[in-house]
């Protein structure tokens, strides 16, 4: 993981390879390395994302996000959710109202969550 600046944003972002985001348990163990780091935002490959986070009925994506926003962070899913979002209106619903917000994105890369920072 490394801790990269986007608009002077210190924004934590996880490598790609690591432990899959698959509960509150996981959430929580990258909460803390981005409180080690004093960022202000985690940025999640979607390629962490562990199996059952895009299906909602699954609640863990709601579980996960509630756990970041209670701790006080912006996360940003970063990478193509296309597939999974043709797949489920409900999903689409969902990654929707989050890229309305301020707190929650779905967004495809770092220059578009650059562009949410500003």
């Amino acid at each position: 993981m490394s801790l990269v600046s986007l608009r002077g944003v210190p924004v934590w972002a996880c490598p790609p390879d690591g432990p899959k985001l698959d509960g509150e348990r996981a959430a929580t163990d990258i909460i803390g390395e981005a409180f080690g780091v004093d960022a202000k935002v985690v940025a999640v490959p979607v390629a962490r994302l562990g199996d059952g986070f895009l299906d909602l009925r699954t609640r863990i994506a709601g579980d996960v996000v509630q756990k970041f926003v209670n701790y006080g962070f912006q996360v940003a899913f970063v990478g193509d959710v296309s597939t999974a979002v043709a797949k489920s209106t409900a999903l689409r619903d969902f990654v929707r109202e989050s890229n309305r917000g301020r707190h929650v994105w779905f967004v495809a890369d770092f220059a578009e969550l650059e562009s949410k920072l500003g």
